[in-house]
């Protein structure tokens, strides 16, 4: 049976690395991580910063000048070039430390640099990359709007082009580093004469230091975690210099979405370091602290609970393997949305579970605000609903398998899964989970469901085949394990029938006590 995907070989792969740029990275990280234990606890506190609005301009000036913005700067402009792998080994250091940081690097990274980088005008590229390389400048990007936040593609931010310059009027919000950033990547729908608004959709690069540039921050926002990246609502009316514009390929939507992807398929390297962390406390945690007159390590409840949190560390390194694989800048990302939406959905997933279980493990001293536990479980609950929701991307994800099991005329889902280069190797552990027909109709909600458990099998996958590849085995194993345990209760939710709705007026004859 053909199945209609395309598989990594279709991708251009970076070749392998040489020993003198290992080495070169090698000491580009350990220094970067030597800073971070410079700023984070011989300095300071980390637990106090971690609760302050803001990082303070010493500390990010002195994280900044480790230069972690150069390895997604290419090397003909002085940056390192844009490894992938490099890339994630960046973003898992830094939120081991701070999650916050992580994703101020992540949004640096894969929302401007890596566009900028790929889409750009070669006039504007090396001014761009000289001021991130030796200034320490920062970029975003800037979507979401007050009235359209999932819905995106139905923006109202507009321009129309002038003589030498495009004009941009319009509302954003919920953008990281708001106030901040010196440069701004800004999605636009083009207005036409009669003030309708094309479908498609533009990209522009935003200097707010320059003249008729400046984005006015209307609100800052008291946003519930991640204190130390700015949020707010931005009033856009600037002149962008044509040479400004993104050039896509085909279409502003495609290149949009070639973004996005790859943005998503950094989540792992920010999970990974983010769950190492969650383990590392709780391994220390449990095995200091006696209860009942031996430590928590010693109980069978607390050792499955670690062994979770294991998994979580093992599953996110094999989705870190998968956006190294895929997510080469070189690449078109837009074609592969089944592959980024499981690979953020699980990452994120993993993170706001594994602080749940430390939170756990830890007990009430986890409450306190300055505390990682708590701390990490406000921290990470956003990943799972910025860069589209979780429960849209499980829909979708849904969504994609039925499209390829129509093209295919395949209507047994282990049938199709088994010769899919994406769950060959896990659908013979789960045969007869999967081994019934789909209903090409099904609802929304079991569209979420089935979703959230095709996710994992592409894990378990991915998973297996790192083991293939050498990952130690007992790590292996043990997710594996959990993996086929958490699959099957996602899949007996599936399979159980059930539409219950909203009941409307719900007071009306529903006071208990009027009933004792």
């Amino acid at each position: 049976m053909q199945i209609p995907y395309l598989n990594s070989s279709d991708l251009v792969v970076s070749p392998p690395e040489k020993v003198s740029k290992q080495k070169s990275f090698d000491s580009f990280i350990n220094k970067f991580k030597s800073t971070l234990v410079t700023v984070f606890h011989e300095e300071n506190d980390v637990n106090q910063l971690s609760i302050q609005r803001g990082l303070p301009p010493e500390v990010l000036e002195k994280i900044m000048s480790a230069n972690p913005m150069s390895l997604c700067i290419p090397k003909e402009y002085g940056g390192r070039g844009g490894n992938v792998q490099e890339n994630l080994t960046l973003l898992a250091a830094a939120s081991y430390e701070s999650l916050a940081l992580s994703l101020t690097i992540g949004i640096n990274s894969a929302l401007f640099l890596q566009p900028v980088a790929k889409y750009g005008q070669e006039n504007v590229k090396a001014p761009i990359f000289n001021r991130f390389v030796n200034n320490q400048n920062m970029g975003g990007l800037m979507i979401t709007e007050p009235d359209y936040g999932s819905d995106a593609l139905s923006m109202q931010t507009s321009y129309v082009e002038e003589k030498d310059h495009y004009h941009i009027r319009g509302t954003k919000h919920w953008a990281g580093l708001t106030g901040q950033a010196d440069y701004w990547v800004l999605t636009a729908r083009k207005q036409a004469t009669n003030g309708n608004l094309q479908r498609d959709v533009d990209l522009f690069v935003c200097d707010s230091s320059a003249a008729n540039q400046k984005i006015v921050v209307e609100e800052v926002f008291e946003n519930l975690g991640l204190y130390q990246i700015p949020y707010g609502r931005n009033k856009l009316n600037v002149q962008i210099p044509k040479l400004q514009r993104l050039e896509p390929k085909t279409t502003g939507v495609q290149m949009l979405l070639d973004l996005l992807h790859r943005s998503r398929m950094q989540f792992p390297g920010i999970g990974l370091g983010f769950v190492k962390r969650m383990l590392d406390e709780a391994l220390a945690h449990c095995q200091s602290r006696v209860v009942g007159g031996k430590t928590l390590f010693q109980y069978d409840q607390v050792q499955q609970q670690l062994a979770c949190l294991q998994a979580n560390y093992t599953i996110c390194s094999a989705l870190c393997t998968k956006s190294s694989e895929l997510a080469d800048i070189k690449n078109d990302l837009n074609p592969f949305g089944f592959e980024a939406n499981i690979i953020k959905t699980v990452s994120s997933d993993l993170m706001q579970k594994s602080a749940q279980t430390l939170m756990q493990l830890v007990g009430a001293i986890g409450y306190k605000l300055n505390h990682i536990a708590g701390r990490g479980i406000v921290d990470s609950r956003p990943f799972q609903i910025f860069e589209g929701a979780n429960d849209i991307l499980y829909a979708q994800i849904s969504e994609s398998l039925l499209k390829f099991m129509k093209a295919v005329k395949e209507i047994n889902v282990w049938q199709f899964l088994k010769d899919h280069p994406l769950t060959s190797r896990a659908a013979d552990f789960i045969k007869e989970l999967l081994n019934f027909n789909i209903d090409l109709q099904m609802p929304q909600r079991k569209l979420v469901e089935l979703g959230r458990a095709l996710s994992r099998i592409v894990s378990m996958d991915l998973v297996i085949k790192m083991g293939e590849n050498g990952f130690r085995a007992d790590l292996i194993d043990g997710a594996v394990s959990l993996l086929r345990q958490e699959i099957s209760h996602l899949m007996d939710t599936f399979s159980f029938k059930q539409d219950t709705h909203v009941v409307e007026n719900y007071e009306e004859d529903s006071a208990w006590a009027n009933l004792a």
